[in-house]
């Protein structure tokens, strides 16, 4: 499948999920990137922006399986990836699936539960299969993961580490709506029924087969060394302790081949680098002053300065 082909097939995909998500087109193309480029996307936003619906309609837009995961703080990690249960028929134990296998899960405030079942969820989203009773069963393909913090609260919530914030592709915000847009949302979604209208217009067949295609996109070595260069920019940073890793230049390079793909070439540019930066590096790294309320915006603003620094090529 050329470039031209999936980027028609991306725009009649963007256009059908955004009958429902509407005024948003910049957060719905990063998490079509983040979901053909076969990573996972964590939503850090206040309640009621649309991080369901997003969710919803895309599974919905793409014939595939979806499942909502509300994360508690009694939440079991069986709860999230299932477990043996007897049967008694057979007299034998069987492996009954949970939640997180589904094309695409929401972990709905993945932030409210104990570090253990965050750990198994994210080892699921990782590894992409789920051990059990001394047998691994692998999740759906394609295997998708929207997960939510709220960052508005932050009593009874256990932050996710490092190494886990570092499972995700990319990390954004949605943000309120502008008055236009709240103004169609009321039109089209007034009534509750406009998701149900929603119609696959991809197989599951073509998603794998645009994923392919993302991993085909030409990163050029001119291209490649300024990612880099960005990269190696946080790892001699007085400003942090901590850089991003080899897995995040892997990752931020996926993440840019399938951002040139969906804008339909089939090779990265360097506005494709400077467009993901922030939302593909920021999650990643650990500012010397670590407090949770400022760490975030002073990783993103450690990014900017970086694509403000790095010459292009």
């Amino acid at each position: 499948m050329d470039a031209k082909a999936v980027s028609s097939k991306l725009r009649l995909l963007e256009d059908n999920i955004s009958r429902v998500f509407i005024g948003k087109p910049e957060a719905l193309r990063l998490t079509l990137t983040a979901f053909f480029g076969e990573g996972h996307l964590l939503l850090d936003d206040a309640p009621g922006v649309g991080k369901t619906l997003l969710g919803r309609a895309l599974a919905r837009s793409l014939d595939a399986s979806f499942s909502r995961i509300q994360f508690t703080s009694d939440l079991l990690p069986s709860d999230v990836v299932g477990g043996e249960v007897y049967n008694q028929k057979t007299g034998e134990f069987e492996f009954v699936p949970g939640p997180i296998f589904a094309n695409v899960v929401l972990a709905d405030e993945v932030n409210r539960t104990p570090p253990r079942t965050q750990s198994a969820t994210l080892e699921a989203m990782s590894e992409r299969q789920v051990s059990s009773g001394g047998r691994t069963y692998p999740t759906p393909n394609p295997f998708f993961v929207v997960a939510t913090e709220n960052p508005l609260e932050y009593e009874g919530v256990y932050p996710l580490p490092e190494s886990q914030l570092d499972r995700f592709m990319l990390r954004l915000s949605i943000g309120y709506p502008d008055r236009e847009a709240e103004l169609s949302i009321l039109d089209v979604c007034g009534d509750g029924t406009a998701l149900d209208a929603l119609e696959p217009v991809l197989t599951v067949e073509e998603v794998l087969e645009i994923q392919k295609a993302s991993r085909e996109v030409r990163l050029e070595p001119p291209v490649a060394n300024y990612l880099l260069d960005i990269v190696e920019t946080s790892r001699r940073s007085p400003e942090l302790r901590v850089g991003a890793s080899p897995r995040a230049s892997l990752s931020f390079a996926r993440a840019a081949k399938t951002y040139a793909l969906i804008e339909g070439r089939d090779y990265v540019v360097p506005d494709d680098v400077k467009a993901l930066a922030v939302r593909a590096l920021a999650h990643r790294l650990v500012p010397k002053n670590d407090r949770r309320e400022d760490s975030r915006r002073a990783a993103e603003s450690f990014v900017e300065r970086a694509l403000a620094t790095v010459p292009a090529p």
